[in-house]
């Protein structure tokens, strides 16, 4: 990590003095972060905590070998159960194409060092770094709630997005079939939703998912960054892999769900060069539509993926980290509605043109398709309500 953003988020103050352990302290006596002491954490994309910006106190821990479980990389995920108040969110930013989300977990295993998502787990008073990865809080009654957001009858069966913030087929899913059970109440009720996810799980599902299919009230995208497996491992270390993905995607496809790919988030010296193999291959496999998004740090991601990006890519970290520097007026975290998820400059130029070129080449996006809302009905309703 570069001094100034050590500085930036650590606010480190001058060594004064060393403990009997031999750990360098302040002044006042709490101990200076050390980062040649700590060991990287296979597995997990974040590698420490991150302040919480909500928490007035910050807790400062020891580094002990072989007795803290933090920097253990096969610590176990901690699940959070809770009963919540409510499952669908308003969406208010007018860049992200969805006017309402569900997610049925808060944190997410899957461990993406760019997730935008790392943020919001501040507000639940954990940290957007390990904490993120680690400690998932599960809406054990998301599919009841959902039911009963439906039977209002001002309710107009607008699109639902499944996981507008994190992946409702993270390894949480597998235990509670959360996401399952939102799914039967959409098809009961006929109401659309749209999917996007980085893990194969969801071809569990394909059940009632190719019934929606029949009715046209689902899609699905599979997120695909990269075909580099060396890249995937500690970029997004516990997706599934492109190939699998690939795979889900011509399977569903063949049962009748309409299947995209986004491809997000592209960056500049990792992975943007691969956008065209990614469409195509999607394109072979059966997907008709793509999106994409441009890196960028927001919040502590910032400290996250620089941190990560030095460690990972010694050779390139300058060159990527300025790269990003460059398509975002010279920072990494813009904040500007549309620019931030598309990025600006001669650099998210280039990859918005290939964007265009080969959508254009492989027929993406070139049919005029929305979900069904017409078909939607309340149990006990007689037909359409429209």
């Amino acid at each position: 990590m570069s001094e100034k953003l050590r500085q930036d988020h650590f606010k480190v103050k001058p060594v004064k003095q060393f403990n009997e352990a031999g750990n360098a302290v302040t002044q006042n006596g709490e101990q200076e972060l050390d980062e040649s002491h700590v060991p990287y954490l296979p597995g997990r994309g974040a590698q420490f905590n991150t302040r919480n910006k909500f928490e007035k106190n910050e807790i400062t821990r020891e580094y002990k070998e072989g007795i803290d479980d933090w920097d253990n990389p096969n610590a176990p995920t901690i699940y959070l159960e809770q009963e919540s108040k409510s499952i669908v969110n308003k969406v208010d930013s007018p860049d992200v194409g969805m006017m309402y989300s569900m997610n049925p977990y808060a944190g997410c295993e899957h461990g993406c060092i760019y997730c935008f998502a790392r943020n919001v787990h501040e507000y639940w008073g954990y940290s957007a770094g390990l904490d993120f990865e680690r400690k998932i809080i599960v809406k054990k009654n998301a599919p009841q709630l959902l039911r009963k957001f439906l039977m209002n009858p001002k309710w107009d069966a607008t699109p639902i997005m499944l996981s507008g913030n994190t992946d409702c087929y993270q390894p949480a899913e597998q235990i509670y079939r959360l996401t399952r059970g939102l799914l039967e109440v959409c098809n009961e009720f006929n109401q659309p939703v749209g999917i996007l996810t980085k893990n194969s799980w969801i071809i569990r599902d394909k059940d009632v998912l190719q019934e929606m299919g029949k009715k046209n009230i689902v899609s699905a995208m599979v997120s695909i960054t990269s075909f580099n497996e060396d890249l995937r491992r500690v970029m997004e270390p516990r997706t599934t892999t492109a190939k699998q993905k690939l795979k889900v995607i011509s399977e569903l496809s063949s049962a009748g769900v309409r299947m995209g790919i986004m491809m997000g988030p592209m960056i500049p010296g990792l992975n943007e060069h691969e956008m065209q193999r990614i469409m195509k291959a999607a394109k072979d496999h059966g997907a008709t539509f793509t999106a994409y998004t441009f890196i960028r740090l927001n919040g502590a991601i910032k400290f996250l993926f620089h941190d990560w990006l030095y460690k990972n890519f010694p050779d390139r970290a300058d060159k990527v980290w300025h790269l990003i520097e460059q398509s975002h007026d010279g920072k990494v975290n813009d904040s500007r509605w549309s620019t931030r998820m598309r990025g600006e400059g001669s650099i998210a130029e280039i990859v918005a043109q290939q964007y265009k070129k080969y959508g254009k080449l492989y027929g993406m996006n070139a049919e005029e398709w929305s979900l069904d809302r017409s078909i939607f009905r309340r149990p006990g309703s007689q037909g359409s309500l429209f």
